[in-house]
């Protein structure tokens, strides 16, 4: 059976980071609501592929920087 993938984020480190963007203005950049970020930033919603490249080019990062993965067990989630 395959392990489930656990992803988390690094959104609100990176917004503290960009002269303390709101939740707001980073959903406004990157075309989402303030009630995705909001979720996303709670670990209760996994964003699409594309709005995952849409944060990290708000911020100028890699996805990687935005986002980790790691498999259930393997003792990195």
């Amino acid at each position: 059976m395959d392990k489930k993938l656990i992803i988390t984020n690094n959104i609100r480190k990176l917004r503290f980071f960009a002269d303390e963007m709101t939740q707001l203005e980073l959903a406004e950049k990157a075309g989402a609501s303030r009630q995705t970020i909001i979720a996303l930033e709670a670990g209760k919603y996994t964003p699409s592929l594309e709005l995952a490249f849409r944060i990290a080019n708000v911020f100028g990062v890699a996805i990687g920087d935005v986002f980790e993965c790691a498999s259930e067990g393997d003792g990195n989630g």
